[in-house]
């Protein structure tokens, strides 16, 4: 049974933002850029350069998230693994989304992709997601899953998250070019004409992706197994 707590303050120092802000100052240095790999032998190569322009729009977004008084986002706590947009619902001003408690390093994924949409919400989405302006449905979606996949990127390269499954899996498929795959096999429904102008698009589409996922997890992608 998930507890939601009344606020996401405190519980986010305690995870990624102390992390990501409390040391650092505008000038300061990032920690080198270090490759991912998984238990398949699957890798991520390291990409400073990335990591610099993740870091320019992460911190603030993150220091927002604390500080702006204007919306609460609110975190519960799931036995199972579970993704940002399961269990997630805007009423008002308010998130509520639930994540891992397993998994703390998380929380900043979960929370940015919580204000992106609390953002296009309240009009507010040019402060942090310009280029998503003026999208809406599966395109607004895609766009904020991206970003949130960098959140998850920048912290397990330069700060050593742990793994975790089911966001590694969202990374990795990113990262090799299958996000669209990613999405419209694990949210088939959700976006049922999406995913019927992409199998359209492409006959192979779908066990292009298979084949892939299954060589870099060893098991069937989510929405497929």
């Amino acid at each position: 049974m998930e507890k939601f707590s009344t606020s996401h303050r405190g519980a986010l120092a305690a995870a990624a933002l102390a992390m990501v802000l409390a040391a650092c100052s505008a000038s300061s240095a990032l920690p080198p850029s270090r490759g991912l790999i998984i238990f398949s032998g699957a890798r991520i190569p390291p990409d400073q350069a990335r990591m610099d322009s993740i870091d320019i729009w992460v911190r603030p977004e993150l220091q927002n998230i604390e500080e702006d008084p204007t919306f609460l986002i609110v975190t519960g706590f799931s036995e199972a693994p579970v993704m940002p947009w399961e269990d997630f619902v805007i009423e008002g001003d308010t998130a509520r989304l639930s994540l891992d408690g397993t998994i703390a390093e998380s929380r900043a994924v979960y929370l940015v992709y919580a204000h992106l949409h609390l953002m296009h919400r309240m009009d507010r989405l040019e402060e942090w997601l310009p280029d998503a302006v003026g999208m809406e449905g599966y395109e607004l979606e895609r766009a904020i899953v991206a970003r949130t996949a960098d959140v998850w990127f920048y912290g397990r390269s330069l700060y050593g998250w742990p793994p975790y499954l089911p966001l590694d899996e969202l990374l990795f498929s990113s990262e090799n070019g299958y996000l669209d795959a990613y999405l419209l096999t694990a949210r088939a429904e959700e976006f049922a004409m999406e995913r019927d102008a992409w199998l359209d698009e492409s006959a192979g589409a779908q066990e292009e992706y298979r084949t892939w996922f299954r060589s870099a997890f060893e098991t069937n992608p989510p929405g497929l197994r």
